[in-house]
C-alpha cells in the first residue's frame, strides 16, 4: 500500500500544474513552455538536502551570452509549480528562471524550517547551481516569491551580496508583528499555516513547539518565541540590506491577516538603497493570483518592470515614479507617494472624553471578519465587515464617535489610539475597531487591530498606545467615524479572566483619542 502523504502529494502537483498550463493555454503563453524549454531538476541545498525545482530559460540559448538570474522559492504549502506561467512570461523577456519548491514542503526533503538560516543556505546554493548550469550571469541576479517565497528572498538578499534586486509580495519583514501584534496570538491566520503544513509538508519539532506554546499562551516561553522570529525577520538584517544596496520592492494587500500593512511600511522607511512599496485592497497573497494564473497582474507587471530595470538597466522610468504606490480600498485608483511618511501627513483627532466601563469575555458584534474572507469581499464588491454601531450592547463596548463630515474624508495610512486603561484582572485583551458609519448607523469597517497586557496591577491606570492596521479608505461626505473598543474577536486569542472589566478615561493632563491619518484635499 502507497504512503497516503505521497500520494496526496503527487495528485496535488498534477491538479495544479494542469491548472496552471490551462491558465497559459487561456492567455496564449502555452508556446512558451516548449519555447524556453522547461526543465525539471533536483538541486542539492544546504547539507545536502534535495530540492525539487524547474528551471526556463530563454529561446535561443546557445551559450554565447548570459543572461540575468531570477529565483523563485515557493509560498507557504505550494508546489513547484506555483510561479510557472509567469517564468514562462520571464523566460521569453530574457530571464533564466529557477524556481524551486522550499525545504519541508512537498517532494523535496527536509523539515519546514520557516525561513531560517537552512532556508536562506538553500537560496544560496540554488543561485550556485544556476550560475554552474545555466546560461546566467552572476552579476545579474534577482529573487522574487509570494508569502513564504516573499521572506526568504528578503533573507537570502541580506545574506548573500550576489541578490542585487528582490520583489517580496505578499510577505513579511517582522514575523512577530505579524502574528504576534499587540502581543496579541492572530489564531485564524496561525492556524491557516498550521494546517497547511500539515497536510503539505513536514514539521520540525522545533515548528511543532513554537506552535503549541504559541496556542497555549505560554508566557514562560514567549521570549524564546520572539528571538525565534526575529531570527527569521529582514528587519533584523536590515543594516546588511543597506550595506548591499539590494534593490527591494515590496508589495501587499491592506486587509493581509497573516501579514498586516503596517510591518512591511516600517521596514521600508529603514531602507536606503533603491526601493518601492506597493499596497492594494485584498488579503492575504489575493492581489497577486490572478499573474500565477498568467493574466493581466498589477503587481507581477511592477516586479518585471522592477528587474528589468535593476537587473537588465532598461531605463523604464520606475527609479522615477514616486515609490510608494497605493490603491484606495473605495474608488480603486492608484495614488503616488514620495515615502510612507508623507501618507497621511494630515491628521485628524477623535476625542474619547469621559469614562467607559465595559465587561469582557462577550464578542459585542464588532469584529474584524473572517481570515481571507471577509477581506476578499472587500477587494471584489467592497464589502468589508459591518456592524450596526446604535444597536453595538455598551455593556461589553465601548464607543466614541465623530461629528458627521461636511466632506469626503481620505484615510490613509495609519491611525492611531491613545487611552488611559484601568483593568480590574492583571491580564486582559481588547480589540479596536475604527468604523465608517452611514446615516442610518451601519459601520462598515475602516480598521481594526488588538492589544494585549499581563502582569499590570489590578485598579491602578495605564497608558495604552496601540497602531491600528494602515489602510487606504474614503468615508463619503454626511458619514461619522467610529472608534469601538470590545474584549472578543475570532480572529485573535483574547486574554481576559472571567468577570474582568475594562474602563476608559480621558484625564484632563493626558486626553484620550484616536489620531486618524488623512490625505490632504
Amino acid at each position: 500500500m502507497g504512503h497516503p502523504r505521497k500520494a496526496l502529494r503527487t495528485t496535488a502537483v498534477g491538479a495544479v500544474s494542469a491548472t496552471l498550463i490551462a491558465g497559459g493555454v487561456l492567455t496564449g503563453t502555452s508556446t512558451a513552455t516548449a519555447a524556453t524549454g522547461i526543465r525539471f531538476v533536483d538541486i542539492t541545498g544546504d547539507g545536502g538536502t534535495v530540492l525539487k525545482a524547474n528551471v526556463l530559460t530563454p529561446a535561443g540559448t546557445d551559450g554565447t551570452r548570459r543572461y540575468p538570474l531570477l529565483v523563485l522559492p515557493t509560498s507557504w504549502g505550494l508546489p513547484q509549480v506555483e510561479y510557472l506561467a509567469q517564468a514562462q512570461k520571464l523566460a521569453n523577456s530574457g530571464y533564466v528562471v529557477v524556481s524551486y519548491n522550499v525545504r519541508g514542503f512537498w517532494q523535496s526533503g527536509g523539515e519546514i524550517e520557516v525561513a531560517g538560516p537552512p532556508d536562506t543556505a538553500d537560496a544560496s546554493k540554488v543561485i550556485d547551481w544556476a550560475l554552474a548550469n545555466t546560461p546566467s550571469d552572476a552579476h545579474r541576479v534577482g529573487m522574487a516569491g509570494v508569502s513564504y517565497g516573499a521572506g526568504i528572498s528578503l533573507l537570502t538578499a541580506a545574506k548573500d551580496s550576489r541578490v542585487k534586486a528582490v520583489a517580496a509580495l505578499s510577505g513579511w519583514a517582522d514575523l512577530i508583528d505579524s502574528i504576534y501584534s499587540g502581543r496579541t496570538q492572530h489564531v485564524q491566520a496561525a492556524g491557516l499555516l498550521d494546517g497547511a503544513s500539515l497536510v503539505t509538508g513536514r514539521q520540525s519539532a522545533e515548528l511543532r513547539g513554537i506552535f503549541d506554546d504559541f496556542y497555549a499562551s505560554n508566557l514562560s516561553r514567549e521570549q524564546v518565541m520572539i528571538d525565534w522570529g526575529k531570527k527569521r525577520s529582514a528587519a533584523t538584517y536590515v543594516d546588511q540590506l543597506n550595506k548591499n544596496d539590494t534593490a527591494v520592492m515590496m508589495a501587499n494587500a491592506w486587509g493581509d491577516t497573516i501579514f498586516p500593512p503596517n510591518q512591511y511600511a516600517d521596514f521600508y522607511e529603514k531602507l536606503t538603497g533603491p526601493k518601492r512599496l506597493e499596497f492594494r485592497p485584498g488579503d492575504h497573497a489575493t492581489a497577486e493570483l490572478t499573474g500565477l494564473f498568467g493574466l493581466p497582474n498589477d503587481v507581477w507587471t511592477d516586479t518585471e518592470r522592477w528587474f528589468d530595470h535593476y537587473l537588465r538597466g532598461e531605463d523604464n522610468g520606475i527609479d522615477r515614479e514616486l515609490p510608494v504606490r497605493l490603491k484606495s480600498r473605495s474608488t480603486g485608483g492608484y495614488e503616488g507617494y514620495p515615502s510612507w511618511k508623507s501618507v497621511g501627513e494630515t491628521r485628524r483627532k477623535i476625542a474619547l472624553a469621559g469614562t467607559t466601563t465595559i465587561r469582557a469575555n462577550v464578542d459585542s458584534g464588532a469584529n474584524g471578519g473572517v481570515v481571507f474572507l471577509s477581506s476578499i469581499l472587500d477587494q471584489v464588491a467592497q464589502l468589508p465587515p459591518v456592524a450596526s454601531i446604535p444597536l453595538l450592547p455598551r455593556r461589553w463596548a465601548a464607543i466614541w464617535q465623530s461629528e458627521k463630515y461636511p466632506s469626503t474624508q481620505r484615510v490613509r495610512g495609519t491611525a492611531k489610539l491613545h487611552t488611559t486603561l484601568t483593568p480590574t484582572k492583571e491580564s486582559g485583551t481588547l480589540v479596536a475597531y475604527l468604523y465608517d458609519v452611514g446615516p442610518l448607523g451601519l459601520g462598515k469597517l475602516v480598521s481594526n487591530a488588538p492589544y494585549t497586557f499581563h502582569g499590570r496591577t489590578p485598579g491602578k491606570p495605564f497608558d495604552v498606545d496601540l497602531e491600528l492596521f494602515s489602510t487606504a479608505y474614503d468615508v463619503p461626505a454626511g458619514h461619522r467615524l467610529a472608534l469601538v473598543v470590545d474584549t472578543v474577536d475570532p480572529l485573535y486569542v483574547e486574554h481576559n479572566p472571567s468577570g474582568a472589566q475594562l474602563t476608559f478615561s480621558s484625564p484632563v493632563n493626558d486626553p484620550s483619542y484616536v489620531s486618524v491619518p488623512l490625505r490632504e484635499q
